[in-house]
């Protein structure tokens, strides 16, 4: 048999599909769409449950796919076996009411055994206890003899999460060869050895269960085949596990070759070049998808991988940051498969790095603080951490709940996870209250999910504001209806829309929707599933129905303005890349009539001089009033022409390409000007650090750059009214002034400075003897801390050696001074510890160093005892 490789395996798989009649569909990202039941892609069925619902129609009714996963569910396995792995790419063959169980079981069958080349007589298949048809093909069809058919129960060949779609499996198990095996009698498939591995997974989804246990039969059967591409990697090329085929090994030998280990000499060392190989990987993909870490989240999932893998580095003796240059390897074994891996490689450093980095300097301290926690709990005889602690080492030093469990782990210590737990749900509370219902498909239940699939919307919107359409759907807030009377809110559905939908940062458009008499208002338009487009807003007059052909019209200003500063976006993305590194990319954005909103990936503020360097970049670009024109291509196409894409996004076979000038282009379904000299002109407003590693600046284009500068000529005209000056004489009249308030400031200390020593008087025959060191502990009226420590100063001098502690009641504060000398100091007195105690009578607290300290009280009535308690406390600490 052939060993093929990973990549070879994953085309071949995809080209056996596509022979069969399937449409080949590039992996999906990551990050899943529209779905809140999952924070991250785990299986090749999770983005295509909208076609398995009918929520949406698929583009074939045969799909195939190899979708990349993360399930960290077992994460605390990972490394310690070489089964468990966070990372994985899953093969799929689909059908949405097409094929069904003969056609699945019989593919699958070929594939393995005459396009892979898998002995035939190794191969086991099982079904679910009831399934006799799907016994009867593996049977009869096939011709696997019944002895080598194994019938399994619910746990283990029935697919069920929930109410929802589920049905019964039939897997493939691949006989590996004894020596894979446990050698104990008995030992068959369905032993938890390594030599019977399940290679193949047909899911048979025909029911619908209603959450309670009752099963009915689905009108449309679909097959869900999953089939993990390492694991077939494994059996192929009859290695150990996922750690040794081609793909991961040469990762593995990375990770050695940067730690110095060798693998299979030391389990320990074992443990962590697994954990690293495993965790780069995942890291490397999810940052490839926009995911940035984060303590929330999916962020956090990536925050964690990362920041183990850094501290398995370092238990292996890394120095520095190595987990870019793993990075690296991750991304040439994977590239043929994701070419995104390849385009977005110098973000994925730096994101890798900058998180590294930013792991180091806490590490450190945190492990500090664990091991003071640690000599505690030995004090007080404990083997538990408690849940708050474990909360502040995760809170305060970022270390991950089971980063702390593995460190503690290796020193017979556990932890107290439901305190944990209790003090991150506190912090949480908030977000859970505000959390909404959601439906089978993890998104927010809402009245669209009961509109026909079927009904789409076409956009017409590029050259028209103005359009005739049929209205196909009305909904009010909480239901479908046949008619929306005045004053009832709802959402119009139409066929065809000059209406932008809020998409890629683009704010709706807002307008009216008229027939006759009857008007609607359009307040926001959104975009749902399946390609419908809704009119969110209010009938303030007449009636409309379904089946009305109505006239949409745009508000012509506000797209107008809109168009603006989306365009003014583009040329700024270029800007930003040209003064700041082609490392920036954009992290989100937001474009309105009033203004516009750009988030982008920069590791720091950006400086006065790149601020004004980028925006005259961009009112250069404005005033050459370069064309805009836009071409719709292949994604290839426009990927050649070197069009900058967006992180995140579902782009189709076809794309709209904007170009402005030689300048900027990008890929961009948004409405845009026809030429960059309508912009007029650009202002930047502010730039501001949003989250790790992400930046954000607000702007202004056109009438609001006008409006901003009105509105800053109209705050100077009563600056200087309040000067009494003109705006051009404002900031000299602000400096005049300035000269003024400190040379008054200089004579209010002075007499201040004067007043309290008026005030104090001559105190010298106060002096008391405290075991041979003088004191003078003495009360003064009204006077803050500075005047305090003025004539602290003062009296220090005329005392000569010796403790000077005064006392002031100022606004009905209490403030403390103690000043020492170097001989008292020498015979045991401490300001600092002084003035705490005094602080205590008073009811207040401070505190300093040995030589001068400073505290404050909201008792003045206890000054005099606090005086007195001075020359106890000062007895306590001479010698």
């Amino acid at each position: 048999m052939q060993k093929y490789g990973v990549n070879e395996l994953r085309k071949m798989f995809l080209e056996f599909f596509e022979g069969k009649g399937h449409l080949a569909m590039k992996s999906f990202s990551l990050v899943p769409h529209n779905d809140k039941s999952l924070l991250l892609i785990n299986s090749g069925m999770a983005p295509l449950k909208p076609y398995f619902t009918g929520a949406e129609v698929p583009p074939r009714k045969r799909v195939t796919t190899c979708q990349k996963c993360i399930r960290t569910g077992d994460i605390e396995n990972v490394g310690k076996t070489a089964r468990h792995g966070t990372f994985f790419e899953m093969l799929g063959n689909f059908s949405f009411g097409d094929y069904f169980k003969k056609e699945a079981i019989r593919w699958s069958w070929e594939f393995l055994t005459e396009v892979v080349g898998l002995d035939a007589d190794r191969l086991y298949p099982s079904v679910y206890l009831d399934d006799d048809e799907a016994f009867d093909i593996w049977n009869k069809e096939i011709g696997i003899p019944a002895d080598r058919i194994f019938r399994f129960g619910k746990e283990d060949n029935f697919w069920e999460h929930g109410a929802g779609p589920c049905g019964p499996c039939s897997e493939v198990y691949y006989d590996r060869g004894e020596s894979y095996g446990c050698k104990e009698p008995g030992c068959t498939v369905g032993c938890e050895c390594d030599r019977y591995m399940e290679v193949w997974n047909n899911v048979f989804t025909q029911f619908e269960n209603d959450g309670e246990g009752h099963y009915e039969e689905l009108q449309q059967k679909n097959i869900d085949t999953g089939m993990g591409l390492e694991r077939l990697a494994v059996a192929v090329q009859d290695v150990d596990s996922i750690f040794d085929i081609d793909t991961i090994c040469a990762l593995r030998n990375k990770v050695c070759e940067l730690t110095h280990t060798e693998y299979k000499k030391d389990e320990n060392v074992d443990i962590s070049i697994r954990l690293i190989t495993d965790h780069i990987r995942s890291a490397t993909f999810m940052i490839s998808d926009g995911i940035m870490p984060t303590n929330e989240g999916r962020g956090y999932v990536l925050r964690r991988l990362i920041r183990r893998a850094a501290r398995h580095g370092r238990l292996l003796g890394v120095k520095g940051n190595f987990l870019a240059e793993l990075s690296s390897t991750v991304i040439e074994g994977s590239k043929d498969g994701y070419p995104e891996l390849d385009e977005k490689r110098d973000f994925i450093f730096n994101v890798l790095t900058k998180e590294e980095e930013q792991f180091s300097k806490t590490i450190d301290q945190g492990l500090h603080i664990l091991e003071e926690m640690e000599a505690e709990m030995k004090a007080a005889g404990s083997t538990q951490l408690s849940g708050e602690n474990a909360f502040k080492l995760y809170d305060t030093y970022g270390f991950p709940l089971d980063l702390t469990k593995e460190i503690l782990e290796e020193k017979g210590i556990s932890i107290d996870e439901a305190g944990f737990k209790s003090a991150m749900e506190e912090q949480r509370e908030k977000a859970r209250k505000a959390r909404e219902v959601t439906n089978y498909m993890g998104a927010d239940a809402t009245v669209y999910d009961e509109i026909d699939p079927k009904v789409t919307t076409e956009f017409v919107g590029y050259d028209n504001l103005s359009h005739q359409s049929k209205i196909t759907v009305l909904t009010t807030e909480t239901e479908i209806v046949e008619a929306l009377t005045e004053d009832e809110k709802g959402t119009v559905f139409v066929e065809e829309t000059p209406f932008y939908a809020t998409m890629g940062g683009q704010e709706g458009d807002k307008g009216l929707i008229v027939l006759g008499d009857a008007q609607f208002v359009v307040e926001d338009t959104i975009k749902l599933r399946g390609g419908k487009v809704g009119h969110v807003g209010r009938l303030t007059k007449g009636m409309l129905k379904t089946g009305d052909v109505v006239t949409l019209k745009v508000s012509a200003k506000d797209r107008a303005d809109t168009c603006k500063n989306h365009s003014a976006t583009h040329l700024l993305q270029k800007a930003l890349k040209t003064v700041l590194g082609s490392h920036v990319e954009q992290k989100g954005s937001l474009v309105t009539p009033d203004r516009l909103r750009f988030d982008f990936a920069h590791f720091q503020a950006m400086t006065q001089e790149e601020l004004t360097r980028v925006e005259a970049m961009v009112n250069e670009e404005i005033q050459a009033a370069l064309p805009v024109v836009t071409e719709v291509m292949s994604i290839e196409d426009a990927k050649k022409t070197g069009a900058m894409a967006l992180f995140g996004e579902k782009y189709g076979d076809s794309v709209r390409v904007v170009s402005m000038g030689e300048f900027s282009k990008e890929l961009c379904g948004g409405t845009h000007v026809s030429n960059t000299g309508v912009i007029t002109t650009f202002k930047i407003v502010s730039e501001a650090g949003i989250a790790a590693g992400v930046r954000r600046i607000e702007a202004l284009t056109g009438d609001g750059v006008f409006g901003y500068y009105k509105e800053m000529e109209q705050k100077l005209a009563q600056i200087s009214s309040l000067l009494k000056t003109t705006p051009a004489e404002a900031a000299d009249k602000i400096t005049h002034l300035q000269a003024e308030v400190k040379e008054l400031h200089s004579e209010n200390e002075s007499l201040k400075a004067k007043l309290a020593q008026e005030a104090v008087g001559d105190v010298m025959n106060q002096v008391k003897e405290v075991k041979g060191t003088k004191l003078l502990a003495v009360s003064v009226a009204d006077v803050d801390m500075n005047g305090l420590r003025d004539l602290g100063d003062q009296l220090k001098e005329k005392l000569g050696e010796g403790v000077v502690v005064l006392a002031s009641v100022n606004s009905g504060k209490v403030n403390l001074l103690a000043m020492v000398t170097d001989s008292a100091m020498k015979a045991g007195a401490h300001a600092g510890n002084l003035v705490k105690g005094m602080a205590a009578v008073v009811g207040g607290g401070g505190g300093g160093r040995p030589n001068m300290a400073q505290a404050g009280g909201k008792n003045p009535e206890k000054v005099p005892e606090a005086l007195e308690k001075a020359a106890e406390l000062l007895e306590g600490q001479l010698k």
